[in-house]
Protein backbone atom coordinates (compact mmCIF):
# COMPACT_ATOMS: atom_id res chain seq x y z
CA UNK A 1 0.00 0.00 0.00
CA UNK A 2 1.26 3.46 -0.87
CA UNK A 3 0.23 5.96 1.79
CA UNK A 4 0.76 9.67 2.05
CA UNK A 5 1.41 10.97 5.56
CA UNK A 6 1.17 14.73 6.04
CA UNK A 7 0.09 17.52 8.35
CA UNK A 8 -1.51 20.57 6.74
CA UNK A 9 -3.43 23.69 7.61
CA UNK A 10 -6.74 24.93 6.18
CA UNK A 11 -4.97 26.23 3.07
CA UNK A 12 -2.94 23.04 2.45
CA UNK A 13 0.25 24.63 3.85
CA UNK A 14 2.69 21.87 4.82
CA UNK A 15 5.94 23.76 5.22
CA UNK A 16 7.88 26.98 5.60
CA UNK A 17 11.61 27.38 4.97
CA UNK A 18 12.16 23.58 4.92
CA UNK A 19 10.42 23.15 8.26
CA UNK A 20 6.94 22.95 9.69
CA UNK A 21 5.29 26.25 10.64
CA UNK A 22 3.68 24.71 13.76
CA UNK A 23 4.64 22.46 16.63
CA UNK A 24 2.21 19.65 17.46
CA UNK A 25 3.83 16.94 19.62
CA UNK A 26 0.75 14.70 19.28
CA UNK A 27 1.13 14.79 15.49
CA UNK A 28 4.82 13.91 15.80
CA UNK A 29 3.86 10.96 18.01
CA UNK A 30 1.24 9.88 15.44
CA UNK A 31 3.90 10.07 12.71
CA UNK A 32 6.30 7.96 14.75
CA UNK A 33 3.65 5.33 15.57
CA UNK A 34 2.64 4.99 11.91
CA UNK A 35 6.12 4.87 10.40
CA UNK A 36 8.25 2.94 12.90
CA UNK A 37 9.22 -0.40 11.40
CA UNK A 38 8.12 0.69 7.92
CA UNK A 39 9.58 2.34 4.83
CA UNK A 40 9.44 6.12 4.57
CA UNK A 41 9.97 7.78 1.20
CA UNK A 42 10.78 11.46 0.87
CA UNK A 43 12.32 14.03 -1.40
CA UNK A 44 15.85 15.34 -0.99
CA UNK A 45 14.80 18.61 0.68
CA UNK A 46 12.61 16.79 3.19
CA UNK A 47 15.48 14.45 4.03
CA UNK A 48 17.88 17.37 4.58
CA UNK A 49 15.31 19.21 6.72
CA UNK A 50 15.19 16.23 9.10
CA UNK A 51 18.91 16.36 9.75
CA UNK A 52 19.49 12.69 9.05
CA UNK A 53 17.76 9.33 8.73
CA UNK A 54 14.93 8.52 11.12
CA UNK A 55 15.67 5.51 13.34
CA UNK A 56 13.86 2.18 13.14
CA UNK A 57 12.64 2.80 9.60
CA UNK A 58 13.89 2.15 6.09
CA UNK A 59 14.71 5.65 4.81
CA UNK A 60 14.38 6.18 1.05
CA UNK A 61 15.05 9.42 -0.81
CA UNK A 62 13.45 9.99 -4.21
CA UNK A 63 15.78 12.33 -6.05
CA UNK A 64 17.38 12.86 -9.42
CA UNK A 65 20.19 14.74 -7.69
CA UNK A 66 22.94 12.44 -6.49
CA UNK A 67 23.79 14.13 -3.21
CA UNK A 68 26.19 12.42 -0.87
CA UNK A 69 23.73 10.50 1.31
CA UNK A 70 24.75 8.29 4.23
CA UNK A 71 25.07 4.58 3.51
CA UNK A 72 21.82 3.74 5.37
CA UNK A 73 19.80 5.88 2.94
CA UNK A 74 18.47 4.20 -0.18
CA UNK A 75 18.27 6.63 -3.09
CA UNK A 76 15.86 6.03 -5.97
CA UNK A 77 15.29 8.25 -8.98
CA UNK A 78 11.83 7.27 -10.24
CA UNK A 79 8.27 6.48 -9.16
CA UNK A 80 8.33 3.15 -10.97
CA UNK A 81 10.55 1.78 -8.20
CA UNK A 82 7.86 2.60 -5.62
CA UNK A 83 5.08 1.02 -7.69
CA UNK A 84 7.23 -2.08 -8.25
CA UNK A 85 7.94 -2.43 -4.51
CA UNK A 86 4.23 -2.04 -3.83
CA UNK A 87 3.33 -4.67 -6.42
CA UNK A 88 5.99 -7.12 -5.17
CA UNK A 89 5.16 -6.59 -1.47
CA UNK A 90 1.38 -6.11 -1.21
CA UNK A 91 1.46 -6.74 2.55
CA UNK A 92 3.70 -3.70 3.19
CA UNK A 93 2.76 -0.07 3.63
CA UNK A 94 5.08 2.52 2.09
CA UNK A 95 4.80 5.99 3.61
CA UNK A 96 5.41 9.03 1.42
CA UNK A 97 6.30 11.83 3.87
CA UNK A 98 7.01 14.81 1.64
CA UNK A 99 7.65 17.31 0.41
CA UNK A 100 5.19 19.12 -1.77
CA UNK A 101 6.76 18.10 -5.08
CA UNK A 102 6.85 14.42 -4.11
CA UNK A 103 3.23 14.52 -2.89
CA UNK A 104 2.28 16.06 -6.24
CA UNK A 105 4.01 13.23 -8.11
CA UNK A 106 2.54 10.34 -6.10
CA UNK A 107 -0.99 11.54 -5.35
CA UNK A 108 -2.43 9.64 -8.34
CA UNK A 109 -0.85 6.32 -7.30
CA UNK A 110 -1.57 6.55 -3.57
CA UNK A 111 -3.97 4.11 -1.93
CA UNK A 112 -4.35 5.96 1.37
CA UNK A 113 -3.74 9.36 2.93
CA UNK A 114 -3.17 10.07 6.60
CA UNK A 115 -3.75 13.79 6.98
CA UNK A 116 -3.39 15.71 10.20
CA UNK A 117 -5.68 18.62 9.37
CA UNK A 118 -4.96 21.68 11.48
CA UNK A 119 -7.89 24.07 11.82
CA UNK A 120 -5.71 27.15 11.53
CA UNK A 121 -3.87 29.22 8.92
CA UNK A 122 -0.11 29.51 8.79
CA UNK A 123 2.40 31.27 6.61
CA UNK A 124 4.00 28.78 4.27
CA UNK A 125 5.90 28.21 1.07
CA UNK A 126 5.12 24.53 0.49
CA UNK A 127 1.65 23.12 -0.12
CA UNK A 128 -0.09 19.77 -0.34
CA UNK A 129 -1.74 19.41 -3.75
CA UNK A 130 -5.47 19.84 -4.15
CA UNK A 131 -7.15 16.47 -4.43
CA UNK A 132 -10.56 15.41 -5.65
CA UNK A 133 -12.41 14.43 -2.47
CA UNK A 134 -14.93 12.41 -4.46
CA UNK A 135 -12.11 9.95 -5.27
CA UNK A 136 -11.51 9.31 -1.56
CA UNK A 137 -13.52 7.95 1.36
CA UNK A 138 -12.95 9.20 4.90
CA UNK A 139 -12.46 5.96 6.83
CA UNK A 140 -11.42 7.55 10.12
CA UNK A 141 -11.57 11.02 11.66
CA UNK A 142 -10.34 11.57 15.21
CA UNK A 143 -10.16 14.93 16.93
CA UNK A 144 -6.73 15.52 18.42
CA UNK A 145 -6.30 16.69 21.99
CA UNK A 146 -5.87 20.45 22.26
CA UNK A 147 -3.76 21.53 25.25
CA UNK A 148 -0.84 23.78 26.23
CA UNK A 149 1.65 21.91 24.05
CA UNK A 150 -0.80 21.20 21.20
CA UNK A 151 -2.44 24.63 20.93
CA UNK A 152 -4.57 24.15 17.80
CA UNK A 153 -7.73 22.30 16.92
CA UNK A 154 -6.66 19.43 14.68
CA UNK A 155 -7.94 16.12 13.33
CA UNK A 156 -6.31 12.87 12.29
CA UNK A 157 -8.13 11.95 9.07
CA UNK A 158 -7.62 8.76 7.09
CA UNK A 159 -8.71 8.73 3.47
CA UNK A 160 -8.82 5.56 1.39
CA UNK A 161 -9.00 5.72 -2.37
CA UNK A 162 -12.37 4.73 -3.79
CA UNK A 163 -12.02 1.81 -6.13
CA UNK A 164 -14.48 1.18 -8.96
CA UNK A 165 -16.89 -1.69 -8.31
CA UNK A 166 -15.96 -4.88 -10.11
Amino acid sequence: MISLLVAMDKNHVIGLNNGMPWHLPKDLRFFKEKTTGNTIIMGRKTYHSMGGPLPNRTNVVLSRTKDDFPQEIEVIDNLETITRWNRENPEKEYFIIGGGNIFNQVLDIADRMYITWIDNEFEGDTYFPDFQKEKWTVTSKIKGEKNDTNPYDYYFIQYDRRRPAK
